[in-house]
């Protein structure tokens, strides 16, 4: 299936940075919930990522990453996750955070 720009366009994808992490023991797979600045309009907003296996809150907290920010808000357990922060599968299925190579400022958008 291929989209048009305009679909692609649809899809507000920004960077920010991790203020907050704190376990998230009621999870059915390990997770954390992420507390990140978005800057700007955006603002502060929640997630919750399955990402325990390559990251800790030490090294999570002050990371930049890339997030779609205009999904509806969906409950997670009693947490309501507000952003679907990006990443691929590694080799073991895995998951690895997607992040800029340089320090940009929040609520960049990908484009």
């Amino acid at each position: 299936m291929t989209i048009s720009f305009d679909d692609f366009l649809k899809v507000n994808i920004r960077v920010g940075t991790i203020i907050d992490v704190q376990s998230f023991p009621e999870a059915r797979k390990p997770a954390y919930r992420l507390l990140i600045d978005f800057g700007g309009e955006t603002g502060i907003k929640k997630s919750s990522a399955q990402i325990t296996d390559h990251y800790t809150p030490e090294t999570l907290k002050g990371k930049q990453v890339v997030a779609v920010v205009n999904f509806t808000p969906r409950q997670i357990g009693k947490f309501m996750s507000e952003v679907l922060v990006l990443g691929f599968p590694d080799e073991n299925g895995k998951i690895v955070l997607i992040a800029p190579d340089q320090n940009i400022p929040d609520g960049g958008r990908l484009f």
